[in-house]
């Protein structure tokens, strides 16, 4: 095969690999190993969020090695480096989930830093953990190089008593068991076998929701995101991948041709159909920003609203990521949005072809089982559905995927609490009343900080057969695990003093996801007056540190709770530089 020849004079490695004044330079390059030839070539950055924190990211290496035999193959030069990942499976229910959003920042910076301080001409950046993926697309967007991303791929489920299971239902026992339906013994029976292998979490949870999102966009190879973690199919993505982006080198096609108002509306609907995760109202806004486009929780919710739910996965449904990709995977299910004309086929795509020309070769069609034809839906708007009133004036977000019409209407007294663990100590203690809408207030990216997942909470209440008979409302955050009636993303937060600072015991509020409301039966006059007498901010034990800096910088939920300008400030573009 002829190896493509690359003109470096307007590539940012230039400036670390050409003419005398770069001699130092080239002495460190052949320190490691590197030819002549190879120190002449573009360099691509391999960017892996590789840990031994969780399974989700222990494959990472592996993938690594293969994307770099791609990218040596068409004539690159690749230059493989880390960053940090926190897990949100091991984060969750105590200060740890605190990290987890703030690593979101963290790693589209320092992933931005590395390409910088090196002068690197693309990325192939893999990532394993839910943050870690709108953190990698974040950084590609920011930069604005060539770039392509890979998923590390799901978690095979694990089997228990002839049934798939996964952490989602270890979550789920700990709540049976404080409710005294399970035994200490079946519950570590369960633990020992939920999770058989290395990949993130196997439903539709926040991970693979961000992994579809990924295909969607156009920043990954159609089907790239299906084959679980352990498949050695995963190679071959991992070697096209490295082959990719020399190509998007070669015809200069850039993260920001690809990401797009149309590409974002485009991977909105993917996360509605398939009852993806309430976190892409969050991630969505932040990969815009970094292009300087206005994509805000509403624009989210708009398409979300009028988008049928017809893939049949967990938490809401039956079905795991696995069984997705061997019903076809995205590109099978963007398929049937374009017949219903809910895709933008003219985006662009990593392949270097649009969507509708990628969409034009999948042969496959919906089996009618984990994905349903689009003209069948499972409910003919999408899984997850946005809130807005005088509760939370900048909006909210709930997953109603599974859940019937007559369960996504919930009048209640509230039950306020000032943080997830005062709500936890409650459920424990089973000391909450049906019919109530617990209120976890505090937890937002400001004043939380770090907008914490509640899947502690929340699957202990489904774990006790409450799930459907309390609802829960919060500034935090859920995880794409959550079921139930459980809104998050309410804004302002507390934090801010949004109308959910003011709240007290007893007040009746009203969640409709039909009419996609979100009330409490207070007048305009009955909250100013309560503003008047609102002491201010919860103050908390970060005062220094990371996640200090992360609640000095971070912005509204609604805009993806970011922590810089983004594109609109923009005074250079890196790839230009």
């Amino acid at each position: 095969m002829l190896r493509r020849q690359f003109d470096k004079s307007r590539l940012p490695s230039r400036h670390v690999t050409e003419g005398p004044a770069r001699a130092p330079h080239r002495s460190y390059y052949y320190a490691m190993g590197l030819s002549e030839e190879e120190i002449h070539q573009p360099f691509v950055g391999v960017a892996t969020c590789w840990n031994e924190a969780a399974p989700c990211n222990i494959a990472l290496n592996r993938q690594a090695q293969a994307v770099k035999l791609g990218v040596k193959g068409q004539g690159g030069t690749p230059r493989e480096f880390t960053t940090i990942t926190v897990t949100d499976g091991i984060a969750m229910g105590h200060e740890g989930m605190r990290s987890s959003l703030a690593s979101r920042e963290a790693i589209a910076d320092t992933v931005e830093l590395t390409m910088r301080g090196h002068s690197y001409d693309a990325i192939v950046g893999l990532a394993g953990c839910d943050k870690s993926l709108p953190g990698m697309m974040m950084a590609m967007v920011r930069l604005n190089v060539p770039s392509v991303f890979i998923y590390g791929g799901s978690i095979l489920p694990g089997r228990l008593d002839g049934k798939d299971v996964t952490v989602q239902d270890v979550f789920e026992a700990v709540g049976q068991h404080q409710a005294g339906n399970m035994t200490t013994c079946e519950l570590e029976k369960l633990e020992v076998v939920a999770c058989p292998s290395a990949g993130a979490c196997g439903g539709q949870f926040t991970a693979n929701t961000m992994a579809c999102v990924s295909e969607a966009i156009g920043l990954a190879l159609p089907n790239s995101s299906g084959a679980p973690a352990p498949y050695e199919s995963r190679d071959q993505y991992a070697i096209a991948s490295g082959e990719a982006v020399m190509e998007l080198i070669e015809k200069n096609i850039r993260a920001r041709d690809i990401v797009t108002r149309k590409s974002l509306e485009n991977a909105a609907r993917v996360v509605a159909c398939t009852g993806g995760s309430t976190n892409a109202g969050l991630h969505l806004p932040a990969i815009a920003h970094e292009a300087g486009i206005d994509f805000f929780l509403d624009d989210v919710c708009e398409i979300f609203r009028d988008t049928p739910y017809f893939v049949d996965l967990k938490p809401g449904g039956a079905y795991v990521a696995k069984d997705l990709y061997e019903a076809g995977g995205v590109p099978v299910v963007m398929k049937e949005l374009r017949k219903a004309g809910l895709i933008h086929e003219d985006c662009m795509t990593a392949t270097g072809k649009t969507i509708g020309e990628e969409l034009d070769i999948v042969t496959r069609e919906a089996d009618g089982r984990v994905i349903h034809p689009v003209a069948t839906p499972i409910t003919k708007t999408g899984g997850v559905v946005g809130l807005k009133g005088n509760l939370a004036p900048q909006g909210a977000i709930v997953k109603i995927a599974g859940m019937a019409e007559s369960e996504i209407v919930f009048t209640g007294p509230a039950r306020v609490f000032e943080c997830e663990e005062e709500a936890f100590e409650a459920v424990q203690n089973r000391t909450y009343k049906e019919g109530e809408v617990l209120v976890i207030r505090n937890e937002g990216p400001a004043g939380g900080p770090g907008m914490r997942e509640m899947l502690a909470t929340t699957a202990a209440l489904s774990g006790q057969g409450m799930g459907k008979k309390v609802a829960l409302i919060t500034d935090g955050r859920f995880s794409g695990a959550t079921r139930g009636f459980c809104v998050g993303h309410v804004g302002p937060e507390a934090y801010h003093g949004g109308p959910i600072a003011l709240l007290k015991d007893g007040d009746e509020i009203t969640l409709n996801a039909i009419t996609g409301t979100i009330s409490v039966a207070l007048s305009d006059e009955e909250l100013e007056a309560r503003r008047k007498d609102w002491p201010g901010p919860r103050q908390t034990i970060y005062a220094s540190g990371a996640l200090w800096k992360y609640a000095q910088l971070v912005g509204e939920t609604y805009k993806g709770a970011v922590t810089h300008p983004g594109g609109d400030a923009e005074r250079h573009v890196y790839a230009d530089i």
